[in-house]
């Protein structure tokens, strides 16, 4: 199979009222990288894991830590839920931009029926001033009819204010898990292009992987052999004109993140959204490795 290049499409050609295309432009051009791409910050991990996270870097459990890398290491924006921007961003407001996390769900129950409720609405990221509401979609859960409905309303919502949807689109679920696991090609290729269709701006993925498993992914997922490069190339192309942003995961060493950052980024990304890789990291190293991946991420302008 040969993979197209793909084209990240440019906010003209995404056709999009005034009100989001200001407030994409303010991430995509005002902070950050600039030049139409974007390095967000999540710290969404505290509803999502709990503190064990923060074990990594005892000083990233206060949420002043990653405004500061925020601030002085050039990002695009940071992600948070209700409680910690309301708590914490005003010292920053117009420096760090702001994507409100709208819903979530704690790690303790089973991802078997995964599902997240609202933790916050669109009226909340508009009197904070944010420039984006974040959404968890679960791909492929049992409970995706209340899932997709939610959404739906959420994106009314974001609709009426002129704000932009960004979809943390993840497969998730015991279907998913029977069909090649939640990092298939498969599952983030069906990710993102259900991200496209439900109405979303952005959508958050994470990288394909390829492994023993791919092989019980239905047809023809199952027989396709494409490189790193091709299905991230191919993840991106599925998701049409809405923009991608890549997630970093789990904490990796240095080169393995650098690696990954310049095969999103040439493979037509909009931008990168690395958290624990940046604030489980002192603040020192962490400025250090934004630099190097700012400089990635231009290089593909």
């Amino acid at each position: 199979m040969v993979v197209q290049r793909t084209k990240r499409p440019t906010l003209d050609e995404m056709d999009l009222p005034i009100g989001k295309k200001t407030r994409l432009h303010r991430i995509l051009y005002e902070h950050g990288p600039g030049h139409g791409v974007a390095l967000i910050l999540p710290i969404d991990q505290g509803v999502e894991h709990g503190p064990v996270d923060f074990f990594a870097n005892p000083d990233s459990a206060d949420p002043e830590f990653q405004l500061k890398l925020c601030a002085e290491g050039g990002y695009s924006a940071v992600a948070f839920h209700y409680g910690l921007a309301a708590k914490y961003l005003r010292p920053y407001a117009g420096r760090v931009p702001l994507i409100l996390k709208i819903n979530g769900k704690t790690a303790i129950p089973s991802d078997a029926q995964a599902f997240s409720g609202l933790t916050g609405f669109v009226e909340d990221a508009v009197r904070l001033g944010a420039d984006a509401v974040g959404y968890t979609l679960y791909v492929g859960s049992p409970r995706q009819d209340e899932d997709m409905r939610q959404l739906a309303g959420v994106r009314r919502e974001c609709d009426r204010y002129a704000m932009p949807l960004v979809v943390w689109s993840y497969p998730r679920g015991e279907a998913i898990d029977k069909k090649g696991g939640r990092d298939s090609l498969y599952a983030v290729d069906y990710a993102a292009r259900l991200a496209c269709e439900m109405g979303a701006d952005i959508v958050k993925l994470n990288v394909p992987e390829s492994d023993d498993k791919a092989a019980a992914t239905p047809k023809p997922y199952n027989t396709l052999r494409l490189e790193y490069r091709e299905a991230v190339e191919k993840v991106v192309r599925s998701a049409g004109r809405t923009l991608v942003l890549f997630s970093g995961g789990s904490k990796m060493g240095d080169e393995d993140l650098l690696n990954k950052a310049r095969h999103c980024m040439e493979a037509g990304a909009v931008g990168l959204i690395f958290g624990r890789n940046m604030w489980q990291r002192s603040m020192p190293d962490a400025l250090r490795l934004t630099a190097e991946i700012k400089r990635i991420m231009l290089a593909t302008v």
